[in-house]
C-alpha cells in the first residue's frame, strides 16, 4: 500500500486526542471516513476533524472502496464482530484494546487473521510510547541486572459515574467484557507481557467490596512467567481517596525500575544503592507511535510490536482472573 487511507467505526472519546488526529499527522496516512450509529454524531465528528465521509452504517464504511485499512474504536463487546467483517473484505484492521470482551473470540479473530492472510493490530500503544521503551531498553540492557519479580499496584476511588444510573458501559460486562481491570488492568499486564515475556500462568482471588456493580472491584493476583519470574498485582477499583497508587516495579538481580502506568510521572530506577530518574513525556496523541508502526508495517517499513497473537496472550489473563475461562 502507498497510502494508507483509514476508516474508524467508533469514532467516540478515545478518538478525540488519543488516536483520531494521529492518523492524519503520519507520513503515507489518511484518515477518509468515520462511522457513529449516531448519524448526527458522526456528521459532526467528521466536519470537526475534517473527515470527508462519514457513515451510520459499520458494513458501508468496511466496504467503502476508498478505504483499505480500518480502526476498530468501539467497546470490546463489539471487537470480533467488526474486526472479523474487516478481515474478511481483506482489510488490515486496527482494535481498541483490549482485543475482545473475551479470550475465545480473541481466538477466533487470530483464526480470521490467519486465513485471509490479513493483518490484525491491537491499540496497546504503551510497547512504543517514549518513556516506556526507555523501560524496556534499560531492562534489556541489564541495568538492573536479570528480572526476577515484579508487582503491579493499582488503587483508585469509585469514579462519579459509578454511583450513577444507567452505569458506565465499562462495568457492564456483556459490553466490556469484565470490569475496570479489563480496561485499565489490560494495559498493564499486556506491558507485563511486553517487558518480560507472556505470562506462563495466574491463582486469583476476586471480590465485589462496595457492590456499586457487578463485577469485581477488587482483584489480587499471583503470577509465574519466564525464566523463574515471579509476580503479583493488587486493583482496587473502589478504594479510599487516601490509598491511590499506580505503580509497576521490576525487581532485578542489581536493582529495580519503577513507574506509573497512566501518570506520566519519571521513571524511578535503582541500582546498587544510587537513584536516577528516567523522563516519561505524555505525547498530545498516545496512540500516534503504535499507528506509526502500523503505517510502516503495511508499507513494508518495518514491524508493529502488537498484534492479534501479542494481546490475546493479555486478554487469556484476564478471563482467567475473573473465571470466564480456564484453557
Amino acid at each position: 500500500m502507498k497510502t494508507i487511507k483509514w476508516g474508524i467505526i467508533g469514532c467516540g472519546d478515545v478518538t478525540e486526542m488519543k488516536s483520531g488526529p494521529a492518523f492524519t499527522k503520519i507520513a503515507g496516512s489518511e484518515l477518509i471516513a468515520v462511522m457513529r450509529r449516531d448519524a448526527s454524531k458522526a456528521k459532526d465528528y467528521a466536519k470537526r476533524h475534517d473527515v470527508p465521509h462519514w457513515y451510520d452504517d459499520a458494513s458501508k464504511l468496511i466496504n467503502d472502496p476508498d478505504v483499505n485499512a480500518v480502526y476498530i474504536a468501539t467497546p470490546p463487546g463489539s471487537h470480533a464482530e467488526y474486526a472479523i467483517e474487516v478481515m474478511r473484505a481483506g482489510k488490515p484492521v486496527y482494535v481498541e484494546k483490549p482485543m475482545a470482551d473475551d479470550y475465545l473470540k480473541c481466538r477466533e479473530m487470530i483464526r480470521v487473521s490467519e486465513e485471509t492472510k490479513v493483518p490484525l493490530f491491537i491499540a496497546y500503544y504503551r510497547r512504543l510510547l517514549p518513556g516506556f521503551v526507555k523501560i524496556k531498553e534499560a531492562i534489556d540492557a541489564g541495568v538492573i541486572g536479570k528480572p526476577v519479580f515484579f508487582q503491579i499496584k493499582f488503587f483508585q476511588p469509585p469514579k462519579p459515574e459509578d454511583f450513577k444510573s444507567p452505569l458506565p458501559w465499562r462495568v457492564i460486562t456483556e459490553i466490556s467484557g469484565g470490569g475496570y481491570i479489563y480496561d485499565m488492568g489490560s494495559h498493564q499486564l499486556d506491558f507485563i507481557d511486553h517487558l518480560l515475556g507472556p505470562l506462563q500462568s495466574v491463582k486469583a482471588l476476586t471480590a465485589n467490596q462496595k457492590n456499586l456493580y457487578q463485577p469485581e472491584d477488587f482483584v489480587s493476583a499471583g503470577f509465574t512467567g519466564q525464566n523463574g519470574i515471579v509476580g503479583n498485582a493488587v486493583w482496587n477499583f473502589a478504594a479510599p481517596v487516601h490509598s491511590t497508587e499506580d505503580s509497576i516495579e521490576i525487581t532485578g538481580e542489581k536493582g529495580s525500575i519503577k513507574f506509573s502506568c497512566f501518570g506520566f510521572t519519571p521513571t524511578i530506577l535503582m541500582v546498587e544503592g544510587k537513584t536516577s530518574y528516567l523522563d516519561n513525556p505524555r505525547p498530545d496523541h498516545v496512540q500516534k507511535p503504535l499507528i506509526e508502526s502500523i503505517v510502516g508495517e503495511l508499507r513494508g517499513e518495518g514491524k508493529c510490536p502488537s498484534t492479534g497473537v501479542t494481546a490475546a496472550r493479555t486478554s487469556k489473563l484476564l478471563d482467567e482472573i475473573t473465571g470466564k475461562h480456564t484453557i
